[in-house]
């Protein structure tokens, strides 16, 4: 970042048009349902590899991949007006689970602490409910 400061915008634009054939799709607002979902597992991908780590050279593009999906999703999916617990909640009882059908977020003993508002979320267990339930990260996310 400290390099990119010490160019001229114009340095800057022209590093850009460089790249950008190869990097454009990365920061395209979805559109279609393909798109949207190769948003998502491309998203899915950057949380793998950026994990909880902020100072990551790519957790901004993780973050701006995530505003673009989110834009999407308030065009195309009904508000959703509650909490992500409220939101797992709901899919539970959608899908007719059990919190053992959702081991891959970690124990029943888990499951029920984070239900419960005793554990948070973090980002393997948002990534985790968004592959379960083919949705956003974003859905998890407050």
């Amino acid at each position: 970042m400290e390099a990119i400061k010490k160019m001229g915008n114009s340095t800057i634009i022209e590093k850009v048009v460089e790249v950008w054939p190869t990097i454009s799709p990365i920061f395209l607002l979805p559109h279609t349902e393909d798109e949207y979902n190769r948003s998502v597992h491309l998203l899915n991908e950057l949380i793998d590899e950026v994990g909880n780590d902020e100072t990551h050279p790519i957790a901004a593009i993780m973050e701006t991949l995530g505003a673009l999906i989110y834009a999407y999703d308030s065009i195309h999916l009904p508000e959703m007006k509650s909490n992500p617990i409220d939101t797992i909640k709901y899919l539970i009882e959608e899908h007719g689970l059990k919190y053992d059908d959702l081991q891959d977020l970690g124990s029943v003993e888990l499951v029920s602490k984070i239900l419960d508002g005793q554990e948070e979320l973090n980002l393997n267990h948002i990534k985790a409910l968004s592959k379960r339930f083919n949705v956003s990260p974003m859905v998890f996310i407050e």
